[in-house]
């Protein structure tokens, strides 16, 4: 195709290189999803920098709430007036945002914070709201470690809190452990790091008074492998379900196949929907020797298997796994989102069967 321009009067032609219509279609979107991609980061940053200054913004408002309170501390029911007074002004001014609730949101706020430095600004205010019910300043951290390093949403803050993920994961922890637990969040330095029990599996959305197949948990757990794989822990990818391993013609089959990028190692998850017995622990056994006999690169740590059942009797662990293990894990799942009574219940007897195991190899070992 040519082209004529004309320039200073001189006709001056020139060959241009024909374009298809393909090809001017394909350039389009590539420009077009340049351009869309600017604009979608622009509009996060611009959220983000508003989401920052709402934060301290509220964070100032319940100072000022506090320092006027305290001014009038001698008169009764003053802050629940002041509230209520500043509610109706601010309202009639900004709309939404100010009802009396939010305020005492905002005066509880500076109260839980009272250092704006600690405060963390990549966080929303919904993730606060959420944080300010914890009433134990530990666990409070942690949450806010955890929600900065994964990048929770609100709603995942609220189901991990819910969870007691922070007691779950501190149930074999000393008092130098939790502390670091509380500064750094959920550090991956040895095997049992990364276990819980229980493990709470109601996302789901199986009910526990179903008729239940382990295939159908599996199932259930792969259609909602990003939750899973949240419920998991850090460092979890995925690799295989129905992993078949053969000797001598016999074959075998891992419902779930993980690797922890972290720790280096392949997770092998058998699924049990009744009571542990010890055939299954001897049948995980034989899936761990085989896989690091077998399947792990020269590079990998030792397999770790975890039994997830729906019970379990701590003798049976005790008395089937040789002493010393630490590749092999049972725990408990749930597929309700338990009461916090519950779950602090389920974690009491852990703990006294960690504590009765520990006191039992102290023994052993004094007596070799």
């Amino acid at each position: 195709m040519t082209a004529q321009y004309i320039k200073g009067g001189k006709n001056m032609r020139s060959e241009k290189v024909g374009t298809g219509s393909g090809e001017n279609t394909a350039q389009s979107e590539r420009i077009y999803d340049r351009i869309r991609k600017i604009i979608e980061h622009a509009r996060g940053s611009i959220a983000r920098a508003i989401n920052t200054e709402m934060v301290i913004a509220y964070w100032h408002i319940g100072m000022e709430i506090v320092e006027e309170e305290q001014r009038g501390r001698s008169r009764a029911g003053y802050g629940e007036k002041l509230i209520e007074t500043i509610s109706k002004r601010l309202s009639g001014d900004f709309g939404k945002g100010f009802d009396v609730s939010n305020l005492w949101n905002m005066r509880k706020f500076y109260k839980v914070y009272p250092i704006l430095d600690t405060v963390r600004r990549e966080l929303s205010w919904s993730h606060y709201r959420i944080l300010m019910r914890l009433d134990n300043p530990k666990a409070r951290s942690f949450y806010e470690v955890e929600c900065s390093q994964n990048n929770w949403s609100a709603r995942e803050l609220e189901r991990q809190k819910g969870s007691l993920l922070f007691e779950r994961l501190a149930l074999s922890k000393d008092k130098k452990g939790l502390l670091k637990l509380a500064r750094k969040g959920q550090e991956l330095q040895a095997y049992g790091d990364m276990i819980k029990d229980p493990y709470v599996l109601e996302f789901t959305g199986l009910s526990p008074q179903s008729k239940l197949y382990e295939s159908k948990l599996e199932q259930a757990l792969i259609d909602n492998l990003s939750k899973f794989l949240l419920e998991l822990g850090k460092g979890f990818t995925y690799v295989a379900r129905q992993k078949r391993i053969s000797l001598d013609g016999d074959h075998f089959y891992i419902d779930l196949v993980f690797y922890n990028t972290i720790l280096k190692c392949y997770v092998l998850v058998d699924l049990k929907i009744k009571k542990l017995v010890h055939q299954d622990i001897g049948q995980m056994q034989m899936y761990v020797h085989y896989y690091d006999r077998e399947l792990k690169q020269s590079d990998d740590n030792p397999t770790v298997g975890l039994i997830l059942c729906e019970d379990k009797k701590d003798a049976v662990v005790r008395y089937t796994l040789t002493q010393g293990n630490k590749q092999i894990f049972a725990s408990k799942y749930k597929l309700y989102l338990p009461t916090e009574r519950e779950l602090v219940e389920e974690m009491r007897r852990e703990r006294l069967f960690l504590e009765a195991e520990k006191r039992r190899r102290g023994v052993m070992s004094c007596q070799t």
